[in-house]
């Protein structure tokens, strides 16, 4: 089988990756030994998706396939799999709200209902301009930090209903929005206020203790004595 790159391949029109990624595709084929292209799909997809405007369409499915000499279904059944890809059109700003437990119990909801009262969409929906869309994902893997809205390739923590549809307003405005902590704590250091109540504080309830009763003393047996029949 002869080496084989992107560049050998007979372009066809739709999507085709620009030059610059072409030689990236090229770099990501180049790591695997022949017969094993196949393994480049997940870069290759991720750079058809960038290019793309954010999602995977049909057409980029195709053009990996034809690039890796996949059949076209198997891309798809990568792409489909992995919820990095997305399989229709987002917003420039793609917002991905984590809603696993500590996130829950953090305010999530709270976050939610947010962004969609301020964009006005529903979940999995894209706002009228276009540049923003919502979906819920499971675990983004900042628990600590919780609640948690990753943004594009930016992580957003500590978060509030204010503080996150203020982030909405800077996006919106063309500024630059704040990522890690809203909270301005370091990575995962321990939160500047206290998340529970200390135990001082928590008045607990202690059953009165019961007196003690002594015990009954038991009777000494009483001595057994032996009648004797006096003689006659």
């Amino acid at each position: 089988m002869t080496s084989m790159t992107a560049q050998q391949k007979d372009l066809k029109q739709g999507f085709t990756f620009t030059k610059e990624n072409l030689e990236k595709v090229n770099h990501y084929i180049s790591k695997y030994p022949e017969g094993r292209q196949a393994s480049a799909v997940i870069p290759l997809l991720d750079l058809g998706q960038r290019q793309n405007g954010g999602w995977v369409s049909q057409d980029v499915i195709e053009e990996v396939a034809r690039l890796l000499s996949m059949p076209a279904i198997r891309v798809h059944e990568v792409a489909a799999f992995y919820t990095m890809f997305n399989l229709k059109p987002v917003g420039k700003y793609h917002i991905q709200l984590c809603g696993t437990t500590p996130c829950m119990l953090r305010g999530a909801e709270d976050l939610k209902s947010a962004c969609m009262k301020k964009l006005n969409i529903g979940e999995g929906g894209v706002s009228a301009d276009g540049k923003f869309s919502l979906m819920e994902v499971e675990c983004l893997g900042a628990c600590v930090n919780a609640p948690v809205v990753q943004i594009n390739d930016d992580y957003f923590e500590d978060l509030t209903a204010e503080s996150f549809t203020q982030i909405i307003d800077d996006l919106a405005n063309g500024k630059d929005a704040k990522t890690g902590s809203a909270t301005g704590r370091q990575c995962s250091a321990p939160a500047l206020t206290l998340t529970t109540k200390p135990i001082t504080e928590t008045k607990i309830k202690t059953p009165p203790a019961k007196k003690a009763t002594p015990e009954p003393l038991e009777e000494a047996p009483k001595k057994r004595t032996r009648k004797v029949k006096d003689a006659e």
